[in-house]
């Protein structure tokens, strides 16, 4: 073990831990109960320990199958040492390309700027800021950063995104999205633009929400950690979230959808978000079930299957709809 805390490792460390446990546990002969209670302790750390492990187990038993329509050698244990060396190299080039762009972005001098960064439908970004920041970019996302000497501002026109900023007071970091304006207080928090308004759900530290439009009613509130807001041009509502529901939300940083006790018709338009294939519920029925699951965000094949197999539902496929009925 490591034994160091998630807040100082990056996704690709944890990314490179992961595949250390995942080589290991599927070495022949190689896992004994002490890697196991390791691995426990590592995955029980954090949420983003359990879906960088699952989303690259998921990986590993692709390439497994993938090997089994082979002939398969006499020596077995040249099996899995084509199959570490194919998924470490896998790991490693992830690894390498996120390394070179994060270097890039800390070389980039903090002159005037103002640049744009998209995702596509399903596309997920991190930035990294030349003043150590992290900007991830969720599905179909569109936003532009301005900065110099004085500011740093985000304008997020569609989509959604997860910032952990590094606080500067004499440099303030503000979010502007739908007529709203997130200032950073030393914070790690999400922003979704949302119909005419905005969800900012806050994860560490604190976070200032206010209208731009100084005629609204009510005056700037300020966020916790573990509190939602929701906030359109004429109400605003703030609940405070469970641990497991503030995971649930950033699931989609690791590639994963997390459901708890959700409505189908809920979990499609989530799905719908990530996919240009759409799920759609054609049964009133149907839309009464809810289900608890953990699922790839651009898998839609995955949650056809799941609907299939363990609800019993009847699953068909047309043109770019996947239709689910009783």
């Amino acid at each position: 073990m490591s034994g160091v805390p998630e807040v100082y490792m990056s996704a690709d460390e944890i990314d490179a831990r992961a595949s250390e446990f995942i080589l290991r546990q599927h070495d022949v002969g190689d896992w004994n109960e002490s890697d196991q209670q390791s691995l426990d302790t590592w995955l029980d750390e954090s949420l983003s320990h359990r879906t960088s492990y699952w989303r690259l187990e998921a990986a590993w038993l692709r390439a497994d199958r993938l090997d089994a329509l082979k002939h398969l050698p006499a020596d077995t244990g040249e099996v899995v040492s084509n199959r570490r060396r194919r998924f470490g190299f896998v790991v490693a080039a992830a690894v390498l390309v996120a390394a070179l762009a994060g270097t890039a972005a800390f070389n980039y001098p903090w002159r005037g700027t103002d640049v744009a960064y998209a995702t596509n439908v399903g596309g997920h970004r991190t930035i990294l800021l030349a003043d150590g920041s992290r900007v991830e970019l969720n599905t179909d996302t569109d936003l532009r950063i301005e900065t110099d000497a004085t500011h740093r501002t985000v304008r997020l026109v569609k989509g959604e995104a997860f910032f952990q900023i590094r606080h500067d007071a004499a440099r303030p970091f503000v979010v502007l999205a739908n007529g709203h304006r997130v200032t950073d207080l030393g914070t790690e928090f999400l922003v979704r633009e949302n119909g005419d308004g905005v969800k900012v759900a806050v994860v560490e530290g604190r976070a200032r929400l206010e209208y731009t439009d100084e005629s609204k009613e009510h005056q700037a509130i300020v966020l916790s950690p573990g509190e939602e807001a929701v906030s359109t041009r004429n109400a605003l509502s703030v609940t405070k979230k469970t641990v497991t529901e503030s995971e649930s939300e950033l699931g989609w940083r690791h590639g994963m959808l997390m459901f708890h006790h959700t409505a189908l018709p809920d979990v499609a338009a989530e799905y719908n978000r990530y996919n240009r294939t759409k799920i759609v519920i054609a049964d009133p029925q149907v839309a009464a079930l809810t289900i608890s699951a953990t699922l790839p965000t651009t898998d839609v094949g995955a949650f056809a299957r799941m609907a299939q197999n363990f609800l019993g539902l009847h699953v068909e496929k047309e043109g770019d709809e996947v239709l689910i009925s009783r």
